[in-house]
């Protein structure tokens, strides 16, 4: 029994892990970062949103939300946790675990990004350990149904492009933190952003993406024979593809809320594409 809902609840468990990155950009998207201007009350003396609130009755409930997601996501982490263990899946209880601690050391980010009036780094790396939380969430749920083993050293060489593409994978992620960082969308009107220069930053972000765009069609070629490798690459490259044209709009067009909430949307589909593609390579079933 334990074994048959690992399926539901490892891709719920997934699906909140993206939520929680969405709902945190529409937060900062709707100037609701300070909603609860205190952590981990809402307002001193309360946990909950109260009526009048000086910073905005729809921006404390925003914000809140998202507050309120977190604990839906530890739920499902502890659900997870146990049925890992009654099915006695050893090989699963340690990514498990790394979501419980991830969630608990989310909770300790936000409180800090709260406390610094979202200080630019601070949100960068709460979205930052909300991309390993996915990456782990995705293992996971790609291991749900059977154990999975290492591939043996003859596939070397397609490992090291699997491990290229995924770290440059990361490099475009982090660095489009800091074009967002220097950008307007700062989730308060009185919140700190880094000074960089945007359209700088912007330019070094499109041209990390053009190399990644690059780097997985030579990828895709030399995997010739590796089906569930050039499947993901196929999908990743897709919606790559479809993410950097959102970007480029988005920039020419100043950068408006719902184009940036969709663009940080894709940058998880991008990011879970390119961990099911390094999945493919370094393991295989049992």
């Amino acid at each position: 029994m334990a074994g048959r809902i690992l399926a539901p609840l490892t891709g719920l468990l997934l699906f909140l892990q993206g939520a929680l990155i969405v709902t945190g950009g529409a937060v900062r998207l709707t100037g609701s970062g300070l909603g609860c201007p205190t952590w981990p009350e809402c307002t001193p003396g309360s946990y909950t949103p109260i009526a009048n609130q000086a910073e905005g009755q729809l921006h404390a409930w925003i914000e809140f939300g998202n507050r309120l997601l977190t604990f839906a996501l530890f739920f499902a982490a502890i659900a997870t946790i146990i049925a890992v263990f009654r099915s006695q899946r050893r090989d699963l209880r340690f990514l498990a675990l790394t979501q419980i601690l991830g969630i608990l050391a989310q909770g300790v980010l936000g409180g800090i990004t709260v406390l610094t009036n979202l200080n630019p780094l601070s949100v960068a790396s709460h979205f930052v350990l909300s991309i390993f939380l996915v990456a782990a969430a995705t293992s996971l749920h790609s291991r749900r149904h059977h154990p999975f083993v290492r591939t043996s050293s003859s596939h070397v060489r397609i490992s090291q492009y699997s491990l290229m593409h995924l770290i440059l994978t990361f490099a475009v992620i982090v660095v489009g933190t800091l074009v967002t960082g220097s950008g307007p969308h700062a989730g308060d009107i009185d919140a700190p952003r880094l000074d960089l220069n945007i359209q700088h930053v912007a330019y070094i972000h499109g041209g990390l993406v053009l190399a990644l765009l690059l780097l997985t069609v030579i990828y895709y070629l030399q995997s010739d024979h590796r089906y569930e490798t050039r499947r993901w690459l196929g999908i990743f490259f897709f919606i790559s593809l479809a993410q950097g044209a959102i970007g480029y709009i988005q920039y020419i067009q100043g950068v408006p809320e719902l184009l940036v909430g969709t663009h940080l949307l894709g940058s998880s589909l991008v990011w879970i594409a390119a961990w099911r593609v390094r999945l493919s390579v370094v393991r295989k079933p049992a």
